[in-house]
């Protein structure tokens, strides 16, 4: 008997394998013959299925390789108002969010700061596939929508277009985003003080400034560097009234512009070079040329490690200089009524950005006097001293003391803008003016914001001596400097002048909590991109 089983075993399988074949053989037949009657019912719902009717109205559109020439006759979405009703009208923005609903899609367009609704419904040249193509474009894709504008009836509080929405009637995409996105626009933009939940939905700053590409997109970010856009303008603007002349300086130099060794050094070809901590020197030399009064806009660098709120190793500088006839106070007095230009421009000409910032980064509104509020250093110092700090009379302002010098001012005079003047010699830079009633003092000034220094000023020496008697005392290689000083050896007017910096000035006029949010791509010790 067992050999009899072990024959039947050599010969084939056996009877259990047999019936286990035998229904895997049935179960693939059934399987078969279930998609051959799906097949045959796919074919039979296929033939008896709709034509698209939204053919030619949706889809990609071809890479734009300026194949052709046409007349532009999109709307621009800060354009679209109640005056355009029942108007059928071409805009070109960006999906900022979608979300089907039965046989309709709402889906929202944004272009800078501005957002506004758009409809979409299936009906007699709007097909179900139409919408399922909306519905599916990944969010942040720029897109050509054709519509009519339809007054709502009540506002739509989501969008900043609140009076209108645009009934779509074409959709095509003309650069796709990819479907993930490392943050989201919603998050970003969302207002510190909105989370009702806790949920603590946040994009931190790391995150931001790795992709600063898609947080530069949000309302907030749109409106910041355009005010910041504003204050060059109005800097100008200023100074062009006043007779000034722009000048560029340049950015390689043999030897440290402030005297200091904060700079970043590179071989130029067979010599050591640095770049300029300051268009000082340029400026002094274009006075001495008989310029009269100039300024200049560019990058200044600065190589200090500080890894703080309000400093970066590279910013923008808003420099200005300029000759007086008796006293330095006349250039003290144009800088300040500048600011207060400034000031009344950006609150008169760019109270929607302010507003924008403001939802999402509340802030008191920034105060200022006209004529700008000027103390001595001395009168700085005693206030600090009757609030009970304890520091001597020339002892230069540290970071902490200067912002409670600013709260101790706005308590008194009511104003976030001041100026502080005749600052302690020892604390100021070799080219530096002592005051020629007492060598401990100087001509020399910062003005504040929010209790924050934005510039830095004083009157030059235009005198070569006594320049090259300073840069010895600062220690500073009088060979590095010749140039310089050569340029006040053929006469040259006494002047004064100041440093801005235009990151800080705009972070603290919106009351920003850090100069990272003004700088579109900051560089500091820690970061280097994008």
């Amino acid at each position: 008997m067992t050999n009899e089983n072990k024959e039947n075993s050599e010969d084939g399988p056996s009877k259990k394998a047999l019936k286990k074949a035998q229904k895997a053989a049935e179960k693939a037949a059934k399987k078969a013959e279930y998609k051959a009657q799906n097949a045959v019912q796919d074919d039979a719902t296929q033939e008896g299925a709709e034509v698209d009717c939204s053919v030619g109205l949706y889809g990609n559109l071809t890479l734009n390789k300026s194949q052709e020439k046409l007349p532009v006759t999109h709307k621009e979405l800060k354009d679209l108002d109640e005056s355009l009703a029942n108007q059928n009208v071409t805009i070109r923005a960006r999906l900022h969010t979608s979300r089907g609903k039965g046989r309709q899609a709402f889906f929202v367009l944004r272009s800078c700061e501005h957002t506004v609704q758009c409809v979409i419904a299936v009906g007699e040249m709007v097909s179900k596939q139409m919408i399922k193509f909306v519905c599916n474009i990944a969010k942040e894709s720029i897109i050509d929508v054709e519509g009519k504008v339809v007054v709502t009836g009540q506002k739509i509080e989501s969008c900043s277009i609140q009076d209108i929405e645009i009934y779509a009637t074409k959709v095509f995409v003309v650069s796709a985003s990819a479907q993930r996105l490392p943050l989201q626009i919603d998050d970003a933009m969302r207002p510190e003080a909105d989370d009702p939940e806790g949920l603590q939905i946040k994009v931190n700053q790391d995150t931001r400034l790795d992709n600063r590409v898609l947080d530069l997109r949000t309302p907030t970010n749109q409106a910041i560097f355009r005010l910041e856009a504003g204050v060059c303008h109005l800097f100008r603007e200023a100074l062009r009234m006043r007779g000034f002349t722009e000048i560029m300086c340049p950015k390689l130099i043999s030897s440290a512009s402030e005297g200091g060794a904060n700079v970043f050094g590179m071989k130029y070809f067979e010599r050591e070079a640095f770049l300029a901590q300051s268009p000082q020197l340029y400026k002094q030399m274009a006075i001495a040329a008989d310029f009269g009064k100039v300024f200049t806009i560019g990058p200044v660098f600065r190589a200090e490690n500080s890894n703080t709120h309000r400093h970066l190793t590279e910013f923008v500088g808003l420099d200005l200089e300029m000759a007086f006839t008796h006293h330095y106070h006349e250039a003290v007095n144009v800088i300040g009524n500048m600011f207060t230009e400034i000031f009344r421009g950006l609150r008169d000409n760019y109270a929607d950005e302010i507003a924008t910032v403001n939802h999402q980064f509340p802030a008191e509104p920034f105060k200022f006097l006209d004529p700008p509020l000027c103390l001595e250093f001395k009168e700085g110092v005693a206030l600090l001293k009757e609030a009970g700090i304890e520091m001597e009379e020339t002892e230069d302002l540290s970071t902490p003391n200067e912002k409670l010098l600013g709260r101790l001012v706005k308590a008194k005079y009511d104003t976030d803008f001041y100026i502080l003047d005749k600052y302690p010699l020892a604390v100021r830079p070799f080219y530096t003016m002592p005051d020629p009633n007492n060598p401990k003092w100087s001509n020399s000034y910062d003005m504040f914001m929010r209790g924050e220094e934005i510039l830095s000023g004083a009157q030059r020496i235009h005198d070569a001596t006594l320049l090259v008697e300073r840069a010895k005392a600062h220690e500073i290689p009088i060979d590095t400097i010749q140039s310089y000083i050569d340029s006040f050896k053929y006469g040259c007017p006494p002047h004064a002048g100041g440093g801005i910096g235009l990151e800080r000035v705009t972070m603290l006029y919106l009351g920003l909590d850090n100069i990272r949010k003004t700088s579109m791509f900051p560089r500091d010790p820690k970061r280097l991109t994008p």
